[in-house]
């Protein structure tokens, strides 16, 4: 099945099951509750379904009954795992009220041991050619030592996928930011030989733009967990696989500065109890300032948009 192909059937798949899961959702009542922190707008958002991340499941699960090389099949099946975590973190955190899921460690700890097999089914491979690459600039590879390779590799899993937990905070923010980094990743797989990933790649985007569909302003889903830690891993299990990790940190640029804007507050407020941005994540600072929260997605996504691109341009 050639990528056009599959990236037809995926999204017409998740439009059509998406008014059937907010029914589903609705009928379960697995709704989102908003944080008692967050802004003031936010409290509209109280009762919309959650966990629509289970259509990017269905996508990696689709992807992987078309293509399943040994490769293509150790990133599924990360972006499978870390979308179980996210489902388990969101039926706990809506059935114990208050948002109280796993627990940041446990659900840190669960995503490294996912990470790790990752890793180990990729060591295990003899056709996966890129191992201890951390960035491929046409026939100029970056080598490093193997241990350096592992430690980096899983600490690009663990960095990516919260990155793109924390981002989830706005209608539409996650899933739009998240198409120009996965398009880079998908082409240099495709470049690269690596035709199932590519293909994953597809199916995964196609999936963030049918769910784009009931998750744009005002959504009518959510995400959840389940759907921005499968997001995170997939994106970065695609830059492991491609040889790719020092590009994630450019392409992956929003993902990396709703981040460290969360470590920077944390360990400012620590040292001064003084704050630098009115809120962490990023996002929420710039609602904070005045900004519509449309206006922020927007931004966001041309920011996204603009470092992939220039990304690609350095790659090509």
């Amino acid at each position: 099945m050639s990528d056009a192909l599959l990236f037809a059937g995926v999204l017409a798949l998740t439009l059509v099951l998406g008014p059937a899961l907010i029914r589903a959702l609705r009928g379960l009542r697995l709704r989102q509750q908003a944080y008692e922190d967050a802004p003031k707008t936010h409290a509209a958002k109280s009762g919309t379904p959650t966990m629509g991340g289970v259509l990017f499941l269905v996508a990696i699960c689709v992807a992987l009954a078309v293509r399943h090389d040994p490769v293509s099949v150790a990133l599924g099946l990360l972006g499978l795992a870390c979308g179980a975590i996210g489902l388990v973190d969101d039926v706990l955190a809506i059935r114990r009220g208050r948002n109280r899921g796993l627990r940041a460690r446990a659900k840190f700890l669960l995503t490294a041991i996912a990470g790790s097999l990752f890793l180990a089914l990729l060591a295990r491979d003899p056709a996966f050619g890129l191992r201890d690459v951390i960035f491929a600039f046409d026939a100029t590879h970056l080598v490093v030592p193997d241990v350096l390779w592992l430690a980096l590799s899983l600490c690009v899993l663990l960095a990516t996928t919260h990155a793109v937990n924390l981002t989830d905070g706005l209608d539409g923010l996650a899933a739009g930011t998240m198409l120009p980094p996965l398009a880079v990743v998908a082409w240099l797989a495709a470049r690269q030989g690596e035709a199932g990933v590519a293909g994953l790649d597809v199916a995964v985007g196609a999936a963030c733009i049918g769910f784009l569909a009931y998750n744009r302003h005002p959504a009518k889903l959510f995400m959840g967990d389940t759907g921005s830690l499968a997001l995170g891993a997939v994106l970065a299990g695609s830059a492991i696989v491609t040889g790719n990790h020092l590009l994630l940190l450019l392409i992956g640029g929003v993902f990396a500065a709703e981040a460290a804007s969360v470590i920077l507050q944390v360990a400012y407020f620590k040292t001064t109890r003084k704050r630098i941005f009115r809120m962490s994540p990023l996002h929420h600072h710039f609602e904070l300032e005045g900004w519509p929260e449309t206006t922020v997605t927007k931004r966001f996504w041309t920011a996204s948009a603009v470092l992939s691109l220039v990304g690609a341009v350095l790659v090509r």
